[in-house]
């Protein structure tokens, strides 16, 4: 099973990710992570993409796409994956396109998690981070607002910059325009399934299953 799991900031792409990841024993392969390892592991490509981090610049497309070839030939990746951040614009998806032809994967879907915008700026707008475990919270959802639920650190919730609204809604820009022609390239392929996000957790994660089953005729086994 592999796909590639799309959708706007704050539509619960990383929250389905690891929960798909666990139930059908298969990695969740994220662009954050593999490229924060590979600067910290300094590996050739680790070494460029910091050079370019480290003057305020993109990582470059080529050195994505080498980050998640080398991703995508670990052992772990034997029985399939959950792409998660990539592609982002047209151009990544057809290098993505040209990658999967030469390490012969064929058969990759795109799970995509639809939630109305105005949501997606509330939920954003209303997470709150640990500055000691780091974990992610609603605020609506915290019982004490003065201690973490995953940890128990005492006054350390804290705003991202990344969730004001200002960012939230230049966000939203960035993905209309650069990342959701990414979608229109892979529906052209009739590779695409649509989900409603703005479920419970589990009904989402529900639909998600039973659609990739519908749509590749699999007889997958899922942990449960």
């Amino acid at each position: 099973m592999r796909f590639i799991l799309f959708g706007s900031p704050g539509a619960g792409k990383g929250t389905q990710a690891k929960i798909l990841s666990s139930k059908l024993k298969i990695p969740h392969i994220s662009t954050g992570d593999i490229l924060r390892k590979a600067v910290k592991d300094k590996t050739p490509l680790g070494i460029l993409a910091q050079k370019a981090l480290s003057k305020g610049a993109l990582v470059s497309d080529e050195v994505m796409i080498g980050l998640i070839k080398d991703a995508l030939q670990e052992s772990r990746c034997t029985n399939g994956f959950i792409l998660d951040g990539y592609p982002r614009t047209l151009a990544q998806a057809v290098s993505f396109d040209k990658l999967t032809v030469e390490l012969k994967l064929p058969d990759i879907y795109v799970v995509t998690i639809n939630v109305d915008e105005s949501e997606i700026i509330e939920r954003l707008a209303n997470r709150r981070a640990c500055k000691i475990c780091h974990n992610i919270f609603n605020y609506q959802d915290i019982k004490d607002l003065n201690k973490c639920p995953s940890c128990g650190a005492v006054g350390s919730f804290y705003q991202r910059n990344d969730d004001t609204r200002e960012v939230i809604k230049h966000r939203m820009d960035v993905y209309n325009n650069s990342t959701k022609p990414v979608l229109a390239h892979y529906e052209k392929q009739n590779m695409v399934m649509h989900i409603d996000g703005s479920q419970p957790v589990n009904k989402v994660t529900e639909h998600i299953l039973s659609a990739l089953k519908e749509k590749t005729g699999e007889d997958f086994k899922i942990s449960v």
